[in-house]
């Protein structure tokens, strides 16, 4: 024993205690080399021996180093891999509240706005068109086939597939697209995390589904999806698809009714039989097979089976206006669909939708309309558009009042005289082009007659056009042949079949919407350009997800901007002579129409269309019936007349730019017109009154046989078009004279020489 002196005297320390704390000395030492050479190792590979020298490691140090390594990196990924999916699983458990039924529907409301983004509706799905049953209500084999369809496992799985997962969240990798729900998870979607395609919507579900199994039943689960989930045509929930698809209760419904209900609940906007038979059988076999396949049906009932018809698709209002707005939303969903946006998205994930819309002129197109018809026969219907010649854009669209009805807009009528400038347009194509200044003998001739006050010995076309001579017209049609118009109205924007046309479609047999017609007017006034006609500019979901942003475009060049405005130059004189010139000394290009009726001396459809270089409109007057237009007093309704009105009052109102724009300098093509008023012999003139080129061809033609997209296709806009800065001044408007009458319309009315079209 020996002792050690200390802060408070000698301490007696044994030999086995000091032998003891050697040791652990040493061991310390040894641990604090190994942890040294460790670091040193992973630093370069090399560790310091005795002598403090870095020295290589030996093969067996390395290869102890390597497999330490792959140790620690097992641990740690399983750690991960098994930890971290149960901490989210834990916290998203614990934030993550179950959804009510009633969710589904009550938090999806879709807005519309103007384009200044002033609402122009709100969309509330129909709470009435929901009516909620008991799932004992709902027949055995119509939840089975909904099972069929969407989740075979349901009664088995835990509320997710993770198989179905992992595929989505491989798809999400990649770029493409998820799937792989089960009913839960549908549920899930549609009631609370909604349908944005990310990791993190896809994990949300999952923990809902998984906690929504745990506090209900399956049966309670089951109820709800079908209590909540939307079939198109405006139902929700199976209840109201039993009455839209079939016109009965749920407890009515057989298994055939329940696999078609079934196949349409991945895309009821698609797949209803009216919208697409083949995809509607095709998806009801599949959920019938499903069927057979998982005992729930045996091979003779599958045998017996028939695809069960449907009831007549009715147009629902889904929450939307009943007044005139209801048009525009309508509108609206249907671009939607072109645009590749379903219905059911449209329905439930509380879309921001701006439409192209300006409220004023919507304002003074529903006024003009309005009161146009006040105090007339309650049978009159009409329809007001405006498009937007720079971009294409739908600034002003009126259907008529009845916002769920029929949409006159859209409705399609014989034409009457407003396709006489498709003619001249046809001919400035020509090669040589006929131009403004050809002579024709407008005199009336055997079986083709002029509306009063239209006759001419000779006149040119401008003065023609001026007053709506139809024997001119048909002569031009015969000279550039009538598929060459034919042509020329679809290059400028007519979508609507023409197929088979004669000369008589220069005097409007052929039926087009009040829509068409504008659009091929603004592409006149655009200086040859066709811009696809839109009414959606945004459209953005509830979470803030950009679905759909129209982008600016130069459009299609369909002819000559110089073609354009010869076509416009011919119209120039036409509103001055009807009595309806725009104030303020506003150059404007306009063509009535006026569709003759079988009854004699009446009139079935009348129209007045024009133009000035900042908007086109259309105006139609007409009846549900195709039966004779008359006023309160009983005259015959012509363009000029109500419709010219109509037109008038809401020209007036929009065109309200100051100073007023003015069309591109006028260059003739061909022999220029007469400056002589219509009714007097062109020649008489001692010079035309513009003579530049006075027989020069258009600098480049087009095929006119293009046929455009219409208002479904997928919208495009354009920055204002330069080129409607600047120009001559108006021509002179001639003498006062009567409107052409002519024209037949539908299949009630034949246009023919004795009857010809005005």
């Amino acid at each position: 024993m020996r002792t050690r002196a200390t802060d408070t005297g000698p301490r007696r320390v044994t030999a086995e205690s000091s032998d003891g704390a050697d040791t652990a000395t040493r061991a310390g030492k040894r641990r604090a080399s190994r942890r040294r050479g460790f670091a040193e190792t992973l630093r370069g590979g090399f560790r310091r021996s005795s002598s403090q020298h870095l020295r290589a490691l030996s093969t067996d140090e390395r290869r102890a180093l390597r497999r330490r390594r792959i140790k620690w990196s097992i641990i740690g990924g399983a750690a991960a891999v098994v930890l971290a999916p149960v901490l989210l699983f834990v916290v998203g458990y614990l934030i993550f509240s179950v959804p009510t039924p009633d969710e589904a529907v009550n938090n999806q409301v879709a807005l519309v706005s103007y384009d200044d983004g002033t609402q122009l509706a709100r969309l509330v799905p129909e709470q009435g068109n929901r009516v909620k049953v008991p799932i004992d209500r709902i027949p055995v084999q119509v939840r089975q086939a909904v099972l069929a369809a969407e989740d075979r496992s349901f009664y088995s799985n835990p509320g997710f597939d993770l198989t179905g997962i992992l595929r989505a969240a491989w798809n999400q990798v990649r770029g493409g697209a998820g799937g792989g729900s089960t009913i839960s998870q549908q549920y899930v979607k549609k009631t609370l995390v909604g349908d944005e395609a990310t990791l993190f919507r896809k994990w949300k579900e999952m923990i809902v589904s998984v906690k929504i199994n745990q506090e209900r039943s399956k049966d309670e689960i089951l109820g709800d999806y079908l209590n909540a989930i939307y079939f198109g045509r405006g139902a929700y929930g199976i209840q109201a698809a039993s009455q839209a698809y079939f016109g009965k209760n749920v407890e009515q419904l057989t298994a055939a009714d329940g696999a078609l209900l079934a196949g349409v609940i991945q895309s009821p906007s698609r797949w209803d039989p009216a919208i697409d038979p083949a995809m509607s059988l095709q998806r009801w076999q599949f959920v019938i097979d499903g069927m057979v396949a998982q005992g729930w049906l045996t091979p003779a009932e599958k045998a017996q089976a028939r695809f069960p018809e449907t009831v007549a698709r009715k147009v629902v209002g889904g929450g939307a206006p009943a007044d005139s707005r209801g048009h525009v939303v309508n509108a609206v969903r249907d671009e939607l669909g072109a645009l590749g946006i379903t219905d059911q998205e449209f329905s439930q994930e509380g879309l921001r939708i701006t439409t192209t819309i300006d409220p004023r002129r919507q304002r003074e197109a529903v006024d003009a309309a309005h009161a146009g018809l006040a105090g007339q026969p309650d049978n009159l219907r009409s329809a007001v558009v405006a498009v937007d010649p720079s971009t294409g854009g739908i600034t002003a669209y009126y259907g008529g009042d009845n916002g769920v009805g029929l949409d006159y807009a859209k409705v399609r009528k014989q034409a009457g005289s407003t396709f006489k400038p498709f003619v001249v347009l046809a001919g400035l194509l020509q090669d040589p082009p006929i131009g403004l200044g050809e002579v024709f003998d407008g005199n009336a001739v055997p079986g083709l007659r002029n509306s009063d006050g239209a006759d001419c010995d000779r006149c040119d076309l401008k003065q023609a056009m001026t007053i709506s001579n139809n024997v001119v017209f048909n002569s031009l049609s015969k000279k550039v042949g009538a598929q060459k118009v034919a042509d020329a109205a679809r290059a400028a924007g007519i979508t609507s079949p023409l197929t088979d046309p004669d000369e008589r479609i220069a005097l409007g047999n052929k039926e087009v919407t009040p829509l068409e017609l504008a659009s091929a007017y603004a592409t006149i006034a655009g200086g040859g350009v066709y811009r696809v006609p839109h009414m959606i500019s945004e459209v953005v979901t509830s979470d803030g997800r950009v679905l759909y942003e129209a982008q600016p475009s130069d459009g299609e060049r369909r002819f000559p901007e110089r073609v354009a405005r010869n076509v416009t130059e011919a119209m120039l004189d036409v509103a001055g002579n009807d009595g309806l010139s725009l104030p303020g000394v506003r150059q404007v290009a306009a063509k009535t129409g006026t569709v003759q009726s079988h009854v004699d001396g009446q009139n079935n459809d009348a129209w007045m269309s024009g133009f000035t270089p900042e908007v086109a409109a259309t105006v139609w007057i007409g009846t549900d019936m195709n039966t004779p237009i008359r006023t309160a007093d009983g005259t015959p309704i012509s363009g000029g007349s109500v419709p010219g009105s109509v037109w008038h009052d809401f020209m007036t109102g929009v065109a309200k730019q100051d100073p007023p724009p003015t069309f591109a300098p006028y260059h003739a093509i061909g022999e220029p017109p007469s400056d002589m008023p219509p009714g007097v012999d062109p020649d008489a003139s001692v010079a035309p009154s513009t003579p530049a080129s006075p027989t020069a061809p258009p600098t480049s033609t087009i095929a006119p046989t293009t046929v455009p997209t219409g208002v479904s296709g997928v919208p495009t806009t354009a920055p204002p078009d330069p080129r409607a800065a600047g120009g001559a001044p108006a021509e002179p408007p001639g003498p006062p004279g009567p409107s052409a009458p002519p024209v037949t319309t539908t299949a009630q009315s034949t246009c023919t020489l004795a009857n010809p079209c005005g």
